[in-house]
């Protein structure tokens, strides 16, 4: 006759329960430590959800602010620096006229003159294609780089004695840049509709920009698909010098 201590399957069955129940246990605490921790990082906050959460585009926009800020420092001092050399530098006068005339060349004196702007613009939100056209694609909504391009590329062409894009006087080394959507201009970023200037003869300068096949291009997709094209002629505008720097930076391979 055999008890239950006999039997080989009593042991066994008590020692898998009190396991499972150890088990049970210990998958409840690190339950519980988990979501103290969550509660603690969160700060009562929906971590997914947290407004607090720097955002790329709040970080492009301090930056832009930043440069802003820097580059209103940078012409402060510069006109400082300017004065000083006028007062004490001992040139004669014609050093000082080819001085000025290369400052002129260079962009960084205000110019003043009859003028001709065209603003471009982004199609509207709601826009569809125009009986005849295909329906729009995402990119053909929106104003791209090479458009950009175009207009100040027709301008000089035109004869500009001087192009302002947005707020920004051009020099040479300037490069218009788009991402996305948005306009990148020597270290500021910029949202549509975007206003290019340029100070020179009117008529050639208009001439200009109907003569462009780049142009020609996207007042196709101005009449498709409604993206914004003005060309304003103006007088006595004044554009401000150019006041950042004009080093160049470029990449360097790592020894």
């Amino acid at each position: 006759m055999s008890n239950s201590a006999d039997s080989p399957e009593g042991p066994a069955r008590r020692t898998s329960v009190w396991a499972v129940r150890g088990l049970t246990a210990a998958v409840f605490a690190l339950a519980g430590l988990i979501f103290v921790t969550s509660a603690n990082t969160a700060k009562g906050t929906n971590l997914r959800s947290d407004s607090s959460l720097l955002k790329l585009s709040d970080l492009i926009r301090e930056r832009s602010e930043k440069n802003a800020e820097l580059n209103d420092s940078a012409a402060s001092v510069r006109a400082q620096i300017d004065a000083l050399a006028q007062r004490d530098d001992g040139s004669t006068r014609a050093e000082d006229a080819r001085l000025k005339a290369l400052e002129r060349a260079a962009g960084t004196t205000k110019i003043t003159g009859d003028s001709v702007s065209v603003t471009l613009n982004d199609a509207p939100p709601d826009a569809t294609a125009n009986p005849g056209y295909p329906e729009p694609q995402p990119n053909d909504l929106v104003i791209h780089q090479q458009d950009l391009q175009a207009v100040v590329n027709a301008l000089w062409q035109g004869g500009a004695r001087g192009i302002q894009v947005m707020d920004q006087r051009l020099i040479s080394t300037s490069a218009v840049r788009c991402v996305g959507n948005t306009l990148i201009l020597q270290g500021r970023v910029y949202s549509p509709p975007y206003k290019v200037t340029a100070v020179g003869d009117p008529g050639k300068l208009k001439q200009a920009l109907n003569s462009s096949t780049a142009i020609q291009n996207y007042l196709l997709y101005v009449k498709a698909y409604g993206l914004g094209w003005k060309v304003d002629e103006d007088e006595a505008v004044t554009l401000p010098g150019y006041s950042g720097t004009v080093d160049l930076h470029y990449a360097q391979p790592v020894e």
